[in-house]
């Protein structure tokens, strides 16, 4: 597993845990709450969207460096 995944998944985890506490100790009502949760998993999801494409993108670049260096003739 690699070191990116790795932070990726602490992050989802502790995403995931903050909602469970948050859960558990909130004082509003039931229609409220949805509506936070809905506003927040929305902004959540947008910005995991984003890291999973930022880290596709500098994956793709990565190997084609690799790439690009394993097609260079050895000196």
């Amino acid at each position: 597993m690699s070191k990116n995944s790795k932070i990726v998944l602490g992050i989802i985890g502790a995403m995931a845990a903050g909602v469970v506490i948050g859960l558990l100790v909130a004082p509003e009502t039931g229609k409220d709450l949805r509506k936070k949760i809905k506003k927040n998993a929305d902004k959540w999801g947008d910005q995991l969207n984003h890291l999973f494409h930022k880290t596709g993108h500098d994956l793709k670049e990565e190997v084609k460096e690799k790439v690009s260096r394993a097609k260079e003739p050895a000196m």
